[in-house]
């Protein structure tokens, strides 16, 4: 870095990533804890000669520069140090330590990077549950002991998922979910020698289930049981961990929220349930092409594909042994939400650029990308970007959270489809052509005594079958009980609709 660069760097002022240091003749001893901060969390800069006061509000005050006395004293003496055993690891090049003057005043700034995740935790004095720091805009912290296991997990490359499950086996399976996916593998690799197996061997397969060499016994992976496992099991064996649905769109007066999925003994908890129950919800009112291949809608655009992207990689990205982590999707009136617990394993920055993914559950990775989720190594997250930039929508947010222990994605949205009336005359037009060949049985003047309500009605099953009955009474701004009088009144006309596979995955159908 050169002057000028410091200099900007002191105006922002961001103590998560800058620590200054009066040091005029020494090295001082809390240096070390903040090599371990820096290392432990996003890496940062160290700058020596300079005096910070913290209660000065004006950035061109808060800091003073002093020089250091001896500058090439304080480098040999940090470099003795650094390669002792007072740290666990040197992270540090040559070119990571430098001296600088400005005007007249040597100060030397050190340059920590961001400790390569195999290499974590970083600490001192050959104790690492008493000398392991993190770094937030307060300063360094000791690390606790939860966070410091964190952080020695997600040092192996196996990742996490694949821990066996003592005492868990296929009676803690879930076996509706399991065929449903299944069945969605089957439809997504048609021929695949896996759909002749059994379901034991076909769990497996994918790395849910092993055999446990020391007892022989089949044992569950923490991949198959969170994946397709009972909701008794899952909270049994994961008490700590949360799924959490929250749609916060069209709110009026005191309503906290529109609609929400968290556990209610409805459905079992597992994380393939999550996905596909919360999956449509997040993606039904984006903006699409009304488009027919063949008998079926074409609507899968890039802004779909993302959301996609999006919710996979909190999946396979969330540290589910973590104490109080919560799998958190969240909808609101101008973003979508997607929260995971767990900080980031590579730098922020090298996500951004693609081309790199270390997945924590590179088992359930696998699961998901075997039915069509996930793109190939590093490339999902280029891909949301580049989906919303097609959109116009804003840029995407990626925040490491370090206070809270999880990961936050934001995606803006301004031009979700809301209201049936909003639908392009363009859409409209197709969407009348598509209900004219599912009425086609339908008397003309029975048709004619639908109201515009019912036709909105009969539009959004067209548009999106799965639909609930709550998302659909706001689409249309009525009661759940206008609806079903829709209902009632249409069917006396002939046109019956039917709810297919239950309230959670299934799909509207017209029968006329």
């Amino acid at each position: 870095m050169n002057k000028d660069e410091i200099k900007q760097l002191l105006l922002k002022g961001e103590r998560v990533t800058l620590e200054a240091k009066l040091a005029e003749k020494e090295v001082p001893k809390s240096i070390w804890e903040t090599y371990s901060a820096f290392a432990n969390t996003v890496g940062g800069t160290i700058l020596l000669g300079v005096e910070e006061h913290r209660k000065e509000k004006d950035p061109a005050k808060r800091f003073v520069i002093h020089g250091v006395e001896d500058a090439d004293k304080i480098k040999k003496d940090f470099w003795n140090t650094i390669n002792s055993n007072k740290v666990s690891q040197n992270l540090l090049t040559d070119d990571d330590v430098d001296v600088i003057d400005i005007e007249g005043n040597e100060i030397v700034c050190i340059q920590v990077p961001q400790a390569d995740f195999h290499d974590k935790p970083i600490y001192l004095n050959e104790n690492v549950y008493k000398n392991t720091f993190r770094r937030d805009y307060e300063g360094d912290h000791h690390c606790t002991k939860k966070q410091i296991n964190a952080m020695i997990r997600d040092s192996y490359d196996d990742g996490n998922d694949g821990l066996l499950m003592e005492k868990y086996d296929m009676r803690d399976i879930d076996l509706d979910s399991l065929h449903r996916y299944r069945t969605l593998f089957q439809f997504k690799n048609e021929g695949h020698i896996w759909n002749e197996v059994d379901d034991l061997t076909f769990l497996k397969n994918l790395g849910g289930c092993v055999v446990d060499r020391d007892t022989g016994k089949e044992t569950l992976t923490m991949a198959g049981l969170m994946m397709f496992g009972t909701g008794l099991a899952v909270r049994e064996r994961f008490s700590n961990f949360r799924m959490d649905y929250i749609n916060m769109c069209n709110l009026i007066g005191d309503e906290r929220y529109s609609d929400r999925l968290t556990y209610d003994g409805r459905w079992e908890n597992n994380l393939y349930q999550f996905f596909s129950i919360v999956l449509p919800k997040m993606t039904f009112d984006l903006p699409r092409p009304f488009r027919m291949v063949g008998v079926q809608r074409d609507d899968d655009t890039p802004q779909h594909k993302a959301v996609r992207e999006a919710f996979t990689n909190a999946i396979i990205h969330a540290d589910m042994m973590m104490e109080s982590g919560v799998l958190r999707i969240e909808k609101h009136d101008d973003k979508l939400v997607f929260r995971n617990p767990g900080l980031l394993r590579i730098p922020v920055e090298q996500i951004y650029e693609g081309g790199v993914s270390y997945a924590r559950n590179p088992k359930i990775q696998n699961m998901l990308r075997m039915v069509g989720y996930g793109e190939n190594l590093g490339s999902g997250f280029p891909l949301i970007l580049d989906a919303w930039k097609q959109a116009g929508w804003g840029e995407p947010e990626l925040k490491n959270k370090v206070e809270l222990d999880e990961v936050e994605l934001d995606l803006p949205v301004m031009k979700l489809v809301r209201n049936p009336k909003e639908i392009s005359e363009e859409n409209k037009r197709e969407m009348s052509d598509v209900l004219k060949n599912v009425l086609k049985n339908v008397q003309k003047d029975v048709q004619k005594q639908l109201t515009e309500r019912q036709m909105h009605i009969l539009e959004l099953i067209v548009s999106t079958p799965n639909i609930t009955l709550k998302e659909m009474s706001n689409r249309i701004n009525v009661s759940v009980k206008t609806v079903q009088r829709d209902f009632a009144a249409m069917k006396e006309l002939g046109i019956e609709i039917i709810r297919k596979d239950g309230k959670t995955y299934g799909e509207w159908y017209i029968k006329a």
